[in-house]
């Protein structure tokens, strides 16, 4: 811009020296602390966002590198760059790759000693830490926050950022109240990441942070080394299909995605009856299988990886050349976040997904048993809302209780925050599994008498076991007249001093009441409709992907278009390439529900389990679900000595072929006969 003698204003040539510089300090602090030379598509822009103390939202594909968007800034800038990421696994992964840069970066998550936190709180009070790694439920904690109120917050990168939408495909409710913490915080700046995110997602992320329309950084998902296909095959050819395809060239790298467990292990052992070195990996699997299962694959000594989507999150390996979807995702988001692990060394790579009509069934059977039952809601918010005091709870012991899943109660108990019922204050762990290094005699050697007898009727409350004592430190305080913080220091006070070995358990949440809710009635109706809502949403969803599979347009058309973007026919998918999709796609329709199924139901209906009482309870069982009722339930069928787990009873998944609201009719029209 020139002035009207025709020379640049001073301060245009102020601000242009001051970018100029800004530029110079940053591309130095990238060659000096991460040893690259040059950045990546979109990290600069959004690196000078935040530096020009403007918060952010970054899009990027999977593997863009959104970490170094605020791990660089983080150094830059004067106080604490707090992380929020859902995945211990991950937080640990790029913890360990900081600190061997001389990065002063920590984590706090469940895995980590009380030795090892007390050290990581002492770094942070000490203005030790530039970066400190968490997961969302910490800032849930009150004395978490109590400890970050007088630490100086730069910035607040909030890694899976669409996890704050409440229509996203994978809201979490933590993730809602970080807007208020933030607040709380007096966070100087927010950088909200994330690898999909539809327009809706992101407006509802800029939103909530107040992210200006210039800082909302998205780079196109589009990936010209990626080869996508679809292949529309009835379910019973599918394994045919995907062994051709891995037997036509060299095994390298492959993910291959399933819906459920136990598709992934017998998906597994087919191939490796078939000559391929393959594994499955799913969460039902132990920890250390899980980790040994992954390190494999990460090293290369095992090529195929049989997976549900417990799988790939913070995987970093740049060779997968091949993914395929063996069954539908549940969302194009997914299948989006999927494909982008392969060919992240710019090679091409093969993403294919085998698209069958079977599946839809399963994946909106899934969504439809996530939805609670009314008048589990209703008694679970008499529980929480009809508390005169302080008091606490136990969501795995609501979820049991009220049969209605974990996730749902957290988002209740978001909503009851947010809408100012409910104040949550710390979590502390109800139980305490301590076993003697050495005798309890040798152990109170050197204690005064009133300490002696303390400790003596404090083990005296204890539950005694073979190697480990349990004790309740809420009963032990009633019963020896003696508070339970005393208690708890005096636990932790020997586990310091090495005479116990201290295990926590069964923990529970506390909360302050508020206010009441002026109608209850209308409140629960409010909430009732809200999980209705989610699980239309959630059903729309599936739609998306049957609707893109049967696309006869470009395939990264169809794609993109669900994130915002637009852009010609990429001329490399199956699409352009001349394949041309059904018009529906192929499966097997379900057997007639005969006589034989409807007295297996009249039979579990006779046999009156307390978590198959409801139409819905009995559906979401028959169809394989199950649920916190049913997963914890026994009965004892006819002339057997012991009690049987209630899963393996005859009707479990009977119908899972069917659909769930044929099987909830039926249900209906059986317990009212």
């Amino acid at each position: 811009m020139k002035g009207n003698d025709g020379k640049t204003p001073t301060l245009g040539k102020a601000i242009i020296f001051a970018i100029v510089s800004l530029m110079s300090v940053i591309h130095e602090e990238l060659e000096r602390s991460f040893d690259h030379t040059e950045f990546r598509d979109g990290q600069e822009v959004v690196i000078l966002s935040l530096l020009a103390e403007r918060s952010a939202l970054a899009i990027f594909p999977t593997g863009g590198g959104k970490s170094l968007c605020y791990q660089l800034p983080a150094l830059l800038l004067e106080g604490l760059t707090l992380v929020i990421s859902p995945l211990i696994a991950l937080m640990k992964d790029q913890v360990d790759s900081l600190q061997r840069k001389g990065i002063a970066a920590a984590r706090l998550d469940s895995t980590l000693s009380i030795d090892e936190a007390m050290a990581v709180y002492q770094d942070l009070e000490n203005g030790h830490l530039k970066l400190l790694y968490i997961a969302p439920e910490r800032l849930a904690n009150e004395k978490f926050r109590a400890r970050l109120k007088n630490i100086t917050i730069s910035l607040l990168a909030i890694d899976e950022a669409h996890c704050i939408s409440e229509w996203g495909h994978n809201f979490r409710p933590d993730y809602l109240k970080l807007t208020q913490f933030a607040k709380e915080l007096h966070v100087e700046r927010v950088l909200g990441l994330t690898a999909t995110a539809t327009p809706a997602v992101a407006a509802d992320i800029c939103r909530h942070f107040q992210i200006a329309k210039e800082d909302h950084h998205q780079l196109t998902f589009y990936r010209p080394n990626l080869n996508l296909s679809i292949a529309p095959l009835p379910g019973g050819e599918r394994r045919a299909h995907l062994l051709k395809k891995l037997q036509e060239g060299p095994v390298e790298p492959t993910i291959i995605y399933t819906t459920l467990q136990h598709t992934a292990e017998s998906l597994a052992s087919f191939l490796k009856q078939n000559g391929f070195n393959a594994r499955p990996y799913h969460a039902g699997l132990r920890p250390e299988a899980r980790s040994e299962i992954q390190d494999q694959f990460m090293a290369g000594e095992m090529p195929i990886i049989c997976a549900t989507i417990a799988f790939g999150m913070g995987i970093d390996k740049s060779n997968i050349r091949n993914i395929f979807h063996y069954n539908l995702p549940k969302s194009l988001e997914n299948y989006t976040q999927e494909i982008g692990r392969a060919g992240r060394d710019g090679e091409p790579a093969t993403c294919e997904l085998l698209a069958c009509q079977d599946d839809i069934r399963t994946l909106a059977n899934f969504t439809y048993g996530d939805t609670p039952q009314p008048d589990g809601l209703r008694a679970i918010l008499r529980i929480l809302l009809d508390q005169p005091g302080e008091f606490d709870i136990s969501t795995y012991e609501l979820s049991r209780s009220h049969d209605i899943r974990p996730l749902v109660i957290n988002t209740l108990l978001t909503y009851l925050e947010l809408e100012g019922f409910l104040k949550a204050t710390s979590p502390f762990y109800s139980t305490y599994k301590v076993k003697f290094v050495r005798s309890l005699e040798h152990l109170l050697n050197g204690f005064d008498s009133d300490r002696k007898e303390f400790l003596t009727k404090l083990f005296d409350t204890g539950k005694a076991g073979y190697q480990w004592h349990e004790i309740n430190p809420t009963d032990a305080a009633e019963r020896i007249g003696e508070s339970k913080d005393k208690i708890t220091e005096a636990i932790g006070e020997l586990e310091d001093l090495g005479d116990l070995i201290v295990k926590p358990s069964r923990i529970r949440q506390g909360y302050r009441p508020l206010k009441k809710p002026e109608d209850m009635k209308a409140l629960t109706q409010r909430l009732v409709e809200l999980f209705h809502r989610r699980e239309k949403s959630d059903l729309e969803r599936l739609q998306q992907v049957v609707d893109h599979a049967l696309t006869p347009d470009c395939l990264y058309q169809s794609l993109l278009s669900h994130f915002g973007e637009e852009m010609a026919p990429c001329g490399h998918c199956c699409r352009c390439l001349g394949d041309q999709p059904p018009s529906i796609l192929p499966g097997n329709p379900p057997s007639a529900i005969g006589s034989i199924e409807t007295k297996i139901l009249q039979g579990l209906i006779n046999q009156k389990h307390s978590g198959l009482r409801t139409p819905r309870q009995l559906a979401r069982f028959l169809c394989g679900m199950t649920s916190p009722a049913t997963s914890y339930s026994w009965f004892l069928p006819e002339g057997a000595r012991r009690k049987v787990r209630l899963t393996s009873h005859d009707g479990y998944s009977m119908l899972e072929e069917h659909n769930f609201e044929e099987v909830f009719d039926l249900c209906s029209e059986q317990l009212i006969h």
